[in-house]
């Protein structure tokens, strides 16, 4: 069984002290690839070097809404030539955080905008972040389009009906450990109800770790127990969300598994 993480965060200070033997239980596991996503220009610089070292690591270069606010045209510049590195696959993530409002939301909204429309210049897949932000998101989303490479509604944390209008606009949605809480019924039915050929999965390492592992420091070689959740709710095998999965992440961000 192959599977891809598609969201995961390893340049985080977590890992620095045993960041191989993740890898290596991540293999075990039959996690193949793996996307890093930065945040800021720190971070995707450091997603870029993370990728150069390892094989099955992949990047992701941009500013989180919590970091929009340290943006300038500066930094557009630099995500530019970051982007066109060797393994960089999509920008991200980028978008609106309503819930703790590190930025303000004007600056959020203009950051996102510029991303998407770098993103969109570049030809490539944005991972979007959504939190407390839906209709706002979507908004922005409809009037200035996605790149003709998609993009993912990453950590998805809406509602059946928010999940139709960002499968409506050609979004991939990706779940994550929520989806295996007790209380997630909203999840669970957009996880039952989603064609699978527009799912995807990931741990938003170190963050978010799935149930049984829920309160430890997640790694990417939890990612199976969200794709045996995903196959337990939908009535389906495994193996079959996790090639399906796999392939969407493939089609995705062109990462070889």
């Amino acid at each position: 069984m192959q599977l891809v993480d598609t969201h995961a965060h390893l340049h985080d200070g977590r890992f620095r002290q045993d960041l191989p033997e993740v890898l290596q239980r991540a293999d075990a596991a039959g996690v193949k690839a793996i996307i890093n996503v930065g945040f800021n220009l720190a971070s995707s610089a450091g997603a870029v070097r993370l990728a150069g070292l390892h094989e099955q690591i992949y990047a992701a270069v941009g500013y989180h809404p919590h970091d929009a606010k340290s943006f300038t045209p500066a930094s557009l510049t630099q995500l530019s030539q970051l982007a066109k590195k060797e393994k960089v696959v999509a920008i991200g993530e980028i978008g609106l955080d309503f819930y703790y409002h590190h930025s303000p939301d004007d600056v959020q909204r203009t950051v996102f905008i510029e991303q998407l429309r770098l993103a969109k210049e570049l030809n490539m897949p944005v991972i979007i972040h959504d939190r407390d932000a839906h209709q706002e998101v979507l908004a922005i989303l409809k009037e200035e389009g996605l790149p003709v490479a998609g993009g993912v509604m990453h950590c998805f944390s809406g509602d059946v009906a928010f999940a139709a209008s960002c499968l409506e606009l050609g979004l991939y949605l990706s779940l994550a450990g929520p989806v295996t809480f007790k209380q997630a019924s909203a999840l669970a039915e957009v996880a039952r109800r989603v064609p699978l050929e527009r799912l995807l999965v990931e741990t938003d390492s170190p963050y978010l770790a799935p149930v049984p592992c829920r309160g430890q420091r997640n790694e990417p070689s939890y990612v199976a127990h969200i794709a045996a959740q995903l196959a337990r709710l939908r009535g389906e095998k495994v193996e079959t969300v996790a090639r399906a999965t796999s392939e969407n992440a493939q089609k995705l961000f062109a990462c070889k598994v």
